[in-house]
Formats: C-alpha cells, sequence, structure tokens
C-alpha cells in the first residue's frame, strides 16, 4: 500500500503500529482492515480503540488486496477516514504447497497448504507453525499457531464461501525504552527494563461470503462471528506511578462479535446514460469484556477499571455512478450510522451508562478521461471514527476519582483531493494526488491509563506520488513518495498550564510546552523497489524504505530520527514448482529507531526519582510527569531467513 508504513514496537503477537497520510494511527485508528468481509478493528480494545491484529492472516493465501485512501467512498464506514484494506482470500490452489523457512535469531516457520475438488466446491485447507526469539535481551520466545479451512462453490461473482479460522500467540516483549537508558549503559539497545513484559492471544473465527451477478446487476452478503481474547502485559513508565512494585499494567480483552454486510447494485439507464446504484446495510455487534490491572511480573496487584461493555451499530448507504459521457463519470454517495452502547463499570458505577449517538456522510467524486492513457480525478467527502465506549460514559477518573470529560461518541472527519493518474509511457502506472484531511477533534480513550485524552481539531495536507514500471517480462521497478503536513488547529490552554506547573524542572518541563505539531505524525515516507526474474529461474529484488523524522510532542522539542532499511531477496524457481529462496533484512545493518515517543517516565536512577521517593521534595506535578525522553524500539539488525518452498 503506497505511503503505508507498518511497524512494530512491542514484540512479535501484538498488532503492528500503522503510519499514513500523516496519521500515526497506533494500532488501527482511521485505517479500517477487513480480511474476506471480517472487520479487523476492534472498537472499545482493552490496548486502543481501532486495535487491528493481522497476526492470524497466512500470507501465502491472500488472492487480492483492494486500497482506498480517503473518506471519500459510502461503502466505507468506521475508521476509514485515511484510509481502508480490504483483504479477500484465495478460494484453491493448484495441488499443494508446502513451506519451510528458518533464519537468524531463532526463526522457524512451517506451512501447509492443499486443495482438492469436495462434492461441487473446492476444500482448501491450511495451517501455520512458527517460533522466533528476536535479537533482544530477554528472547520473545514466540509460540505462533494459525490454521484455515474454507469450502466455496463457483467464482468471485456468482457463488460462497464459508471459512473457519483459528489463531493462537504466546510471547514476551521487549518494549521502548529511554534512551538516557541506553546511553548510560543501564541496559543495552536489545535490553528491556521489565523482562516480564509478554502477552496472549487467541482468535477464532466463521464468515461467509454469497455473491450473485447477472446483467440486471449484483446481490453481494458477507457475515462474520469473531471470538477473541488478547492479554498485555507492558511497562512504559518504570517507576514513575508505583516505586516499590513498578508501573507494568495487564490490559485484557475478550469478545464475542458479529455482523452482516448486505448490499445490491442495480445497473440502469437514465436519460441514455449508463448508471449503476448501489443500496447496502452494514452492521456490527460486539459483547466485551474489558479490564485494566495494576500488576508486577504478570501477577495481579489492583484493579484501575473493569468493564462489561456491549456495543451495537447499523450503517446504510447508497452510491450512484452515472458515466456522463466517454470522459467523464461520477459518484454521489450518501451514508448514515448509528451507534448504541451500554457500559457496565464494575467497580465504579459512576462510569457506567447508556450511549447513542448517530451521524451523515456525503460523499463525492469525479472522474475525467482517459485522455492519452491519462485521467484526472476529484474526491471529497465527510467520514468519522467512533471512540472508546468507557470513554463515552466516563465521568471519574479511575485512577484518582476525579471529575473527567467525557468523549463524543462519534468525531466528524472530512477531506478532499485532486489528483492525476497515467499509463502514457508502456509499461509505467504512474498516479499523483493533492490531499487534505481534517478531524474535529482526535480525543481517544487512553487505554494504557483508563480515561480520556481530548486533543484540539487537526488538519492534514500532503502529496502522494505512486510508481510503477514493468518494462519487461522480467523486470519490475517501483517507487512512491508522500509529503505531509500535520498541525493541531487553535489554542491549548490546558498544555499552557502543564508547562507552568513543571518550571523550575527543565528534565520534566521539555518538551510540555504548547506547540501545534501532532506528535508521532508522519512528515515524509517513501519507498523504492526492484524485482527480476520471470515464473521458473533465478530472482532477486531489493527494497529500501524510508520513514523520515516525526515530532514526537506538541512543542517539537523532540524528534524522532530519520529510519532507512533496505532488504534484499534471491532465489530459484524450478520448473518442478519447487522454490529455494534467501531474505535478507537490513542490509545496511541500520542501528535507528524502529518506532519513537516521547514521554515522562522514571528510573529508580534518576536524580529526580530520589526528589520524588520515599519523600516528595519537588512538587507534585513533576512527580506524575517524570523525566522527558525519546523513548525508543529499535530496529531489528541485519538477519538472514532461507525458505524451501514446494507446489505439487
Amino acid at each position: 500500500m503506497p505511503g503505508l508504513i507498518v511497524t512494530q514496537h512491542s514484540g512479535e503477537g501484538k498488532a503492528n503500529q500503522y503510519f499514513l497520510r500523516g496519521f500515526n494511527l497506533d494500532h488501527g485508528t482511521d485505517l479500517a482492515i477487513s480480511v474476506d468481509g471480517m472487520p479487523v478493528n476492534m472498537r472499545t480494545h482493552g490496548h486502543g480503540q481501532g486495535y487491528a491484529d493481522l497476526n492470524f492472516l497466512i500470507p501465502e493465501l491472500i488472492g487480492s488486496v483492494n486500497i482506498k485512501k480517503g473518506p471519500y467512498f459510502a461503502d466505507e464506514g468506521d475508521f476509514s477516514s485515511a484510509g481502508a484494506v480490504h483483504v479477500d482470500l484465495l478460494d484453491s490452489l493448484k495441488g499443494s504447497m508446502a513451506s519451510l523457512t528458518v533464519g537468524s535469531f531463532g526463526y522457524r516457520r512451517a506451512l501447509g497448504i492443499t486443495s482438492n475438488k469436495t462434492g461441487e466446491g473446492t476444500l482448501l485447507v491450511a495451517g501455520e507453525v512458527g517460533t522466533y526469539n528476536g535479537p533482544w535481551v530477554n528472547p520473545d520466545e514466540v509460540r505462533k499457531l494459525n490454521a484455515l479451512m474454507r469450502y466455496s462453490q463457483g467464482t468471485l461473482d456468482n457463488g460462497f464461501s464459508l471459512t473457519g479460522m483459528a489463531y493462537s500467540n504466546r510471547w514476551n516483549s521487549t518494549d521502548q525504552v529511554p534512551l538516557r537508558a541506553i546511553t548510560s549503559g543501564q541496559v543495552g539497545l536489545y535490553g528491556a527494563l521489565d523482562p516480564s513484559d509478554g502477552g496472549n492471544s487467541d482468535r477464532f473465527s466463521i464468515s461467509g461470503r454469497w455473491r450473485d451477478t447477472d446483467r440486471e446487476g449484483q446481490s453481494k452478503v458477507d457475515f462474520y462471528a469473531i471470538k477473541s481474547k488478547l492479554n498485555l502485559y507492558n511497562n512504559f513508565t518504570f517507576s514513575l506511578s508505583d516505586p516499590v512494585n513498578g508501573d507494568q499494567f495487564h490490559q485484557s480483552d475478550e469478545r464475542i462479535l458479529g455482523g452482516v454486510n448486505a448490499s445490491h447494485t442495480f445497473n440502469s439507464v437514465f436519460a441514455g446514460l449508463p448508471m449503476q446504484t448501489e443500496i447496502g446495510v452494514q452492521s456490527r455487534y460486539d459483547n466485551i469484556k474489558v479490564a485494566l490491572t495494576n500488576t508486577v511480573q504478570r501477577q495481579y496487584l489492583s484493579t484501575t477499571r473493569s468493564d462489561l461493555v456491549k456495543e451495537g451499530s447499523v450503517g446504510v448507504f447508497v452510491q450512484n455512478t452515472v458515466h456522463w459521457s466517454d470522459w467523464l463519470r461520477t459518484t454521489t454517495g450518501y451514508r448514515g450510522d448509528i451507534y448504541t452502547t451500554s457500559v457496565n463499570s464494575i467497580f465504579n458505577s459512576a462510569n457506567s451508562g447508556n450511549a447513542t449517538a448517530s451521524i451523515v456522510s456525503p460523499k463525492f467524486g469525479a472522474v475525467f478521461g482517459p485522455f492519452a492513457k491519462t485521467e484526472f480525478f476529484v474526491n471529497a467527502g465527510q467520514g468519522f471514527h467512533s471512540n472508546d465506549a468507557r470513554g463515552v460514559t466516563i465521568t471519574q477518573s479511575p485512577t484518582d476519582g476525579s471529575p473527567v470529560d467525557s468523549s463524543p461518541f462519534l468525531v466528524r472527519t472530512q477531506g478532499a483531493e485532486v489528483g492525476v493518474r497515467t499509463k502514457l509511457i508502456r509499461g509505467l502506472t504512474s498516479s499523483v494526488s493533492f490531499f487534505v484531511l481534517d478531524s474535529k477533534s482526535e480525543i481517544l480513550f487512553v487505554g494504557d491509563a483508563g480515561d480520556t485524552e481530548p486533543s484540539r481539531p487537526s488538519r492534514r495536507v500532503g502529496v502522494e506520488w505512486t510508481n510503477d514500471y514493468r518494462p519487461l517480462p522480467w523486470l519490475q521497478l517501483e517507487g512512491d513518495i508522500a509529503i505531509t503536513r500535520a498541525r493541531f488547529r487553535g489554542d491549548d490552554s490546558n498544555q499552557a498550564a502543564v508547562f507552568a506547573s513543571l518550571a523550575g524542572f527543565p528534565q520534566a518541563q521539555i518538551g510540555n510546552a504548547p506547540g501545534n505539531f501532532v506528535p508521532g505524525a508522519p512528515n515524509m515516507v517513501a519507498s523504492a523497489g526492484i524485482q527480476l526474474g520471470e515464473k521458473t529461474g533465478w530472482f532477486s529484488g531489493l527494497r529500501y524504505r524510508y520513514f523520515g523524522p516525526r515530532p514526537l510532542t506538541e512543542d517539537g522539542a523532540f524528534f524522532s530520527p530519520a529510519t532507512g532499511l533496505l532488504n534484499g531477496r534471491a532465489g530459484y524457481r524450478f520448473e518442478n514448482g519447487w522454490r529455494v529462496q534467501l531474505d535478507a533484512f537490513n542490509l545496511l545493518n541500520s542501528k535507528s529507531d524502529q518506532i519513537s515517543y516521547a514521554y515522562g517516565s522514571l528510573l529508580k536512577t534518576d536524580s529526580l526519582f530520589a526528589q520524588c521517593f520515599p519523600v516528595q521534595i519537588a512538587p507534585a506535578a513533576v512527580c506524575r510527569n517524570g523525566v522527558m525522553d525519546r523513548v525508543l524500539h529499535p530496529v531489528e539488525p541485519f538477519a538472514l531467513r532461507l525458505t524451501l518452498a514446494g507446489q505439487f
């Protein structure tokens, strides 16, 4: 997905971190991801709103990926303001496939896929098992298992499929570490300050797809039911809150969710003009048990909050495409969503409650062309993302009982873009787009703390340039760049008060001044790649990814370093269907950050620690904030993986 950066900051079983169009999307907020019609984003999640864990996906089963960017599409709802990624799985393979991979740092992976005719359809069965330690002083000890069974009949346009999936994973994690702990020698670059961090995750699902297509139009129905469970143990601030036991906390999320998406597209003619009209409904219901507790070495200490949440939504949409001429078509859409929730806060009834919200989102797009294999496009529209239901009903802080402002249930976003796509040069597909995207508020429920963190409206303005060049059957070149300016809008009087409260303690005050930078928002991302080879014989490739510097605080006092990664691949495909392949990661052995943050924490070696514990000398605000520092998770060093795979 051009312009998308996917990274990780904590263990190999946790959801990835996503960056797109000037957004630090955390684990999925404002990037809607689905697999075979099933939503991957989890709302009102224990770790973060929109949490999108793709570890259950076996990549060899991907049949196609449909990518959209911006809030311009009526069939896209929650979490899709920056973009949407829809992954469709294969119905069958020609025969069977097996592969075995071994690599650096204890990487082991085995995969098996078989596909056979069964009755009038096809039965596809796949399984994957993997282990990994990583370069960390405290090994990840990943133990991962995936399985899939799929029965299908017909084609993608006329047929159905029924799919069952199972996933289980256990891991340790080396979380981000303050830079001062590394430079002082307290821990090495790949060391951990709390080696008991980690987690486990399980997911089971059943889903179905039905399509019926004829000259009159197409009917589509997708349904799904998912049962998932996640436990995460993290310690991001070390001794800031609890100097005796440390600040490790446990986030648990257990849920059952289900939903149905259905639509019908009518092909018709209006005033002699070809026209397609799609009408659809999308529904989802989550039954959630979510909790945040304090722990030490994964052992329970106390409960911050525990909640039973029921959340349902229904969205209806209509979008109409008219072909006005051979060189002009327009798409007009309209979407309406209604959300309802019930929150039962087990230990504090003041944070229980019910809420309902609705929102409508108009959309518009126009395409001019093609002219000389070139077309111009204009898009505009409104969208939204939902906030954590606990933040919608909250009235008291779960940590100290102080009054807390609630969050809006649904937050408006709106954007527009203009661009051009061309295939004028033979073998080259190129596109350029200029976009603006506004968010009314980036208020989010902070799962790490158990309460809400309001922020101001924001605006992102940017440009993307994407190129895919295939001049020869055995040569493919790719190059993409995205440059974005992200800024908050308006003043932040609360941040000014925080800055003033930390006066006299520069180690706590730095990075807390008011400003308009959006923390974590990427200014520039770029990638370039080359692939050589045909269906049989030698093949190779190189891919470079650049992740530019990012402001880590609103005042810009902390910035992340730029990160450039070069990966390579070489191998040979035999005519009998077997393949041997060597992958090399981080060829230049970069020591930069995989991901960076800046916030306050306390280590027992900090001079400020002695002023806060056991007798508090420094002001309370300073002790609550701790020492500001860049906090990082390093890029993994140079690594090799060797794969032997075959189809038979």
